[in-house]
């Protein structure tokens, strides 16, 4: 009556069954994966469903039209608190990363601070991670940016060192805690190199501002309005995962700890947006 043969339709039918049964499989398998990380980004979805998607014959750009149409598709946040005050009497240093080519784990370790509390709750993130493989060597939660409280950070990063006969070098903006003597006879007692920004431009220590970026938007640990205690126990689980399941892109989808245990994988890196300045080594 329709022109339409009688097996063309119940295909049809069939063929429509299948797909959506797929898709409620590919959902609760991202569901699944976003329980520990609310966030990921569709690219290491399909990095870690890889096996199972290619067993139900689902290719990437499928894989990202299910997202889409489930409205599961991650937007980035963006947020800015400046942390740093580089008007002080201490002394600062020169950027030792120029041209520099980072070609192991513990040749260089970035440091930066974040603000992660809430106005009734303020609390910084302390962190120290290794440039090469991305890793979190050491952090530190405080209600305070005392130089006490980032110095912990940097002693747990010490403790986590393996290489200690290496040099390494330190690279930080010029903030007051990083500059201050305290900080410095720490750096100096482990023989490490202090190195800093020399402008407020973010691509010159982008890999500690990469990784605020991916704890923040990634793992949500600025949405809380917690103690510093029950911060601390966050952060610490978001930084597990963050070091140990997470696939980084810029470690060709190692994670941190994996890319950490070897220095056979040249380190990717990319170009700033202004190329009349010199190449930082980024993420």
């Amino acid at each position: 009556m329709f022109g339409i043969d009688r097996q063309v339709y119940y295909r049809k039918i069939k063929r429509r069954a299948s797909k959506e049964n797929k898709a409620r499989q590919v959902i609760l398998m991202v569901d699944a994966i976003r329980e520990i990380m609310p966030r990921i980004g569709a690219r290491k979805l399909y990095y870690l469903l890889l096996d199972k998607l290619q067993l139900m014959k689902i290719g990437r750009d499928k894989f990202f039209d299910i997202l889409r149409a489930n409205h599961l598709l991650i937007q980035p946040k963006r947020k800015y608190h400046v942390t740093t005050n580089s008007h002080h009497r201490f002394r600062k240093y020169q950027n030792q990363l120029l041209d520099l080519e980072i070609s192991r784990p513990e040749q260089v370790w970035v440091s930066d601070i974040t603000y992660i509390g809430k106005r009734d709750n303020p609390c910084y993130l302390s962190l120290v991670t290794d440039a090469y493989s991305k890793k979190i060597m050491g952090y530190n939660v405080a209600d305070n940016m005392n130089t006490e409280s980032i110095l912990k950070a940097l002693k747990m990063a010490l403790c986590n060192r393996n290489n200690k006969n290496l040099p390494l070098i330190h690279h930080s903006d010029r903030g007051i805690q990083y500059c201050a003597k305290e900080y410095q006879k720490q750096l100096n007692k482990n023989q490490i190199t202090c190195s800093m920004t020399q402008n407020s431009d973010p691509y010159e220590n982008a890999v500690a501002e990469r990784v605020n970026g991916i704890l923040k938007q990634e793992f949500t640990i600025d949405k809380y309005s917690q103690k510093v205690e029950i911060m601390k126990k966050l952060v610490k689980e978001a930084i597990n995962i963050y070091n140990e399941i997470r696939p980084h892109y810029s470690n060709y989808m190692l994670t941190p700890n994996q890319m950490h245990s070897q220095n056979l994988i040249k380190m990717r890196t990319y170009k700033t947006k202004n190329s009349s300045k010199h190449e930082f080594t980024t993420v």
